[in-house]
């Protein structure tokens, strides 16, 4: 009879089975620990990131005209530019003048968008009607005397009541003109003022009175007058056709300038992004460079 033997497993066969229980048994073992641990991934969240959201920018369309003091052209126009430049789909016209001037025409009902007024009480005037939506102020001045570049007999402010002077200042409700003859009541007070005639003296010597400090400026340059008050924005405007005499600061006084929208504004959107641009860093910069503070 013949005997059958049994043959041994391969080595290798057995270390191959060994090996592959391992990975299975490790496999099993970290996949439970992972399943503990990890939460879950949301089906609507796995895989992506929740983007920021980005507000939409809002571009400005239409045109819109802006009621300005005169004292305010040169740095306006240029701002004008500017803001349209920042906003291609907008046109912005100035109608310059005395701010007194331009709050009449806004209460007979003229068209604008914007008033910007070189006093307050030229804008409450309009503001108390409901003609203008709440004032901001956004700019300050300073009242300074001008005279010609050669010739005049003034050469200090006290010079101003010498007798044969000829004064030209803006009419009185002009703020020019109104803080004026505020500065010279100023110089009359009893205690700490030059002298308690100075306004009276003064106003003798008054040959004229002009419907915006632009008007009295032009006297100064063309050498129709010894010397007239203005704001030191116009002054520096002028260059060297004039000269500034400064106005002692006791008697001086500030020019704070308020800017609104008008109620009856067709583009009041449009309005609004003026007035915050001329509220913003490069609304400012462009004022600051023509000598306006805030």
């Amino acid at each position: 009879m013949r005997l059958q033997l049994r043959r041994r497993p391969s080595l290798v066969l057995v270390l191959a089975a060994v090996l592959a229980t391992a990975l299975a048994l490790l496999t099993a073992a970290c996949g439970s620990d992972d399943s503990k641990d990890a939460p879950a991934a949301s089906p609507d969240t796995a895989g992506t990131t929740a983007p920021t959201p980005t507000p939409a920018k809002v571009t400005l369309q239409g045109d819109i005209t802006v009621f300005a003091a005169a004292s305010l052209t040169d740095a306006f126009k240029e701002l004008g530019k500017a803001f349209e430049a920042a906003n291609p789909g907008t046109h912005v016209t100035f109608n310059f003048g005395a701010s007194s001037a331009l709050a009449t025409q806004i209460d007979q009902g003229q068209p604008g968008d914007v008033f910007a007024s070189a006093d307050s009480a030229n804008m409450k005037k309009v503001a108390d009607k409901n003609l203008a939506g709440p004032p901001v102020i956004f700019a300050t001045n300073i009242p300074v005397v001008v005279v010609p570049a050669s010739g005049s007999p003034v050469k200090a402010f006290e010079d101003l009541v010498k007798p044969g002077v000829k004064l030209v200042l803006a009419a009185p409700a002009v703020p020019i003109g109104n803080y004026s003859r505020t500065i010279f009541t100023n110089a009359s007070a009893a205690s700490g003022g030059i002298s308690a005639d100075f306004s009276e003296k003064a106003l003798a010597n008054l040959k004229s009175n002009e419907a915006d400090v632009r008007a009295v400026l032009a006297k100064v340059q063309t050498g129709e007058a010894d010397a007239g008050i203005v704001y030191a924005t116009d002054a520096a405007v002028a260059g060297a056709q004039v000269k500034t005499v400064p106005i002692p600061e006791k008697y001086n006084v500030i020019a704070r300038y308020p800017i609104a929208t008008l109620t009856e504004s067709g583009h009041a959107e449009v309005a609004a992004g003026f007035i915050a641009f001329v509220l913003s860093d490069a609304g400012q910069a462009i004022l600051q460079k023509y000598g306006f503070g805030h």
